[in-house]
């Protein structure tokens, strides 16, 4: 379970560059279906995420990790939105940066 749930955020990762790229391009519509396979992939991640933390969920830094990685696929999602809308997103982008950055410290830390 460790492998598809590495790979289904590692893709989104992928995808999320590729949104940002073709909306950048000014791409919509090449954006928009990405867009919609990488909120498929939002789940994929969700779901992997649960399967392999289900077992851990009394550990206090596991919920912290889940609930950070809801809070990076928000932060990835709203700074899409923000892009494709013309707004400005360094704060989102830091916010993005620090949280995934913990989480993949947390992620190849802890002992699962």
């Amino acid at each position: 379970m460790t492998h598809a749930h590495i790979s289904t955020w590692a893709i989104a990762l992928i995808l999320f560059v590729v949104v940002l790229i073709l909306t950048k391009a000014g791409k919509a519509k090449g954006a928009k279906i990405t867009s919609m396979v990488l909120r498929l992939f939002y789940i994929l991640i969700v779901v992997t995420g649960l399967q392999l933390g289900w077992g851990w969920i009394t550990n206090g830094q596991y919920v912290l990790k889940m609930v950070l990685g809801i809070v990076v696929i928000g932060l990835m999602e709203m700074i899409a939105v923000r892009t494709r809308k013309g707004k400005p997103t360094v704060v989102f982008w830091v916010l993005f940066i620090v949280a995934l950055a913990y989480i993949l410290h947390l992620g190849f830390s802890l002992p699962m």
